[in-house]
């Protein structure tokens, strides 16, 4: 499952990134790796942004940014 399937509230672990190196090392500069926590904290309309909560950092992705990241939902 991808990122943008979550709903707000929902908090899941990442699991992987299919994106490019460039952009992998801006994730990882914010926190976002594989195994950790992240946090649904809200989304736009149409989910064209959301935010996310990874580590008690606050971050918004784009909906094409948000399609690369792989997690698994926690129950």
């Amino acid at each position: 499952m991808v990122l943008t399937e979550l709903h707000k509230g929902d908090s899941a672990v990442i699991k992987k990134i299919h994106a490019p190196k460039a952009l992998k090392d801006r994730f990882l500069s914010f926190g976002v790796m594989p195994g950790e926590t992240l946090v649904v904290k809200g989304c736009s309309l149409a989910k064209q942004t959301m935010e996310i909560e990874v580590g008690g950092t606050l971050i918004a992705l784009r909906k094409e940014e948000a399609e690369k990241i792989e997690v698994e939902k926690e129950s």
